[in-house]
């Protein structure tokens, strides 16, 4: 059985290392640590290539939960080959 991977929680994730089948729980995981490091702005890196990865990711990232927003990152930051994803604040609630 493969140890799972440890990864610093950053604002950024280069997804190039990862299986595009790894990728639902991955991103899930690693959202939800962000939140909790208090990370609420997030660049992912999938290249431009030929547009399959990003594809997948936006997919993704349309299902997920935790996503406020997501945009391609501006031309400074990677262009078309990132996404700059907003999280979700789920603070405790004010009553």
């Amino acid at each position: 059985m493969m140890e799972p991977v440890r990864l610093p929680i950053e604002d950024v994730l280069d997804l190039h290392t990862f299986s595009p089948r790894d990728l639902p729980e991955l991103l899930e995981d690693y959202f939800d640590e962000c939140l909790k490091a208090g990370i609420f702005s997030v660049r992912l890196i999938h290249g431009k290539g030929s547009g399959t990865l990003k594809k997948r990711v936006h997919a993704l990232l349309q299902r997920n939960p935790l996503v406020a927003t997501f945009k391609d990152a501006p031309p400074d930051a990677g262009g078309w080959g990132a996404t700059l994803v907003e999280l979700q604040y789920k603070g405790p609630s004010k009553k």
